[in-house]
């Protein structure tokens, strides 16, 4: 059985016209009664729409709309534009090792993360963000409550596939959920923290090629980039802060747009720290003692054994809207 989230599965049984939404929320009621509550919403919804003749998704032999694949189902083709693509990472699994890269593709109608493993990963070296990719033969799995298509054995890629043209790309709609730091135990999506700044440290400044984003390496006086030879190479930055919530701490990790995003700067003004690094005492002091909310995913860092948290967006905390929330709770 496929996974589609309940609300999508009473609408479109209810969009078949055959039943109506309130009539068919009973309908679900009794028929958890009838299994004695041994099944869940879901799934009675499920036996009501095969009762009723409602077809809930599209035949996998056609190409799916990302909107229209669900965890569970397997021969999968759908096409998308990389919206984002990830480093490839290598893990260890017994006495044997792997890697691992994945990408997010995008059509008009959602969002996608497409995992690639092992020598599947050697696939994306010529892939770029923007590129338009037709996936084939891929299978659908479950991650913390989302879905991520997976290319599998027999799973096929092609590169902006001719007369193939992907206008525009609907952003997924994410949701933050608060927690304070205390409970933070690593691989959460989707977190919400606010706290006090506590630490901060200078930026770490690389280059990178202008086309792909990948890191350009100097070879005397020129940089090359992997995919595309010699470049002029971009600037780009990381940024680390201890942020402080009262129950605990975390080490919030700042990419270059969300570091320009907490600091209000642009490259070229980063730039100059780069130069002077000294400058940048000035920037520290400011953000002492100053409460943001960062929104991202935790993880693991297991070559310091520490939690990090990685910033996808930051906003200064709103004192007022804090208080209105503790109310609330209290």
């Amino acid at each position: 059985m496929y996974k589609i989230p309940l609300p999508e599965l009473k609408q479109k049984i209810a969009e078949s016209g055959k039943i109506s939404a309130d009539e068919l929320d009973t309908k679900i009621k009794t028929k958890i009664n009838e299994l004695s509550g041994l099944i869940s919403e879901e799934g009675a919804a499920h036996i009501i729409a095969n009762e009723l003749g409602v077809q809930l998704t599209q035949s996998t032999d056609e190409k799916l709309k990302i909107k229209e694949i669900y965890a569970g189902m397997k021969s999968v083709t759908t096409v998308g534009k990389v919206v984002r693509k990830f480093e490839a990472r290598e893990f260890a699994k017994g006495e044997s090792t792997g890697k691992v890269c994945s990408l997010v593709l995008g059509d008009e109608t959602s969002t996608i993360r497409v995992v690639f493993w092992n020598e599947q990963v050697d696939l994306l070296e010529t892939v770029n963000e923007n590129d338009v990719l037709l996936v084939k033969n891929a299978y659908v799995r479950e991650n913390r409550g989302g879905k991520e298509v997976h290319l599998g054995n027999n799973g096929e890629i092609e590169i902006n596939p001719e007369g193939v043209v992907i206008e525009n790309v609907r952003e997924a709609v994410t949701t933050f959920t608060r927690k304070p730091i205390e409970e933070l135990k690593g691989g959460e999506e989707g977190t919400e923290i606010v706290g006090t700044v506590v630490q901060v440290f200078d930026p770490r400044f690389f280059e990178v090629c202008p086309e792909c984003n990948k890191r350009a390496r100097q070879s005397g006086e020129v940089y090359n980039c992997e995919a595309h030879g010699e470049v002029k190479p971009a600037l780009s930055y990381v940024m680390n802060l201890v942020l402080d919530d009262g129950t605990g701490n975390i080490r919030g990790i700042f990419w270059k747009n969300q570091t320009n995003n907490l600091l209000g700067k642009e490259e070229v003004d980063m730039g100059v720290y780069k130069e002077d690094p000294a400058k940048f005492e000035e920037v520290k002091t400011s953000l002492f003692g100053e409460q943001f909310k960062l929104m991202g995913r935790v993880k693991m860092n297991d070559m310091f054994n520490r939690l990090e948290f990685n910033v996808q967006m930051v906003e200064k905390a709103d004192a007022q809207e804090e208080i209105a929330k503790l109310e609330k709770v209290e």
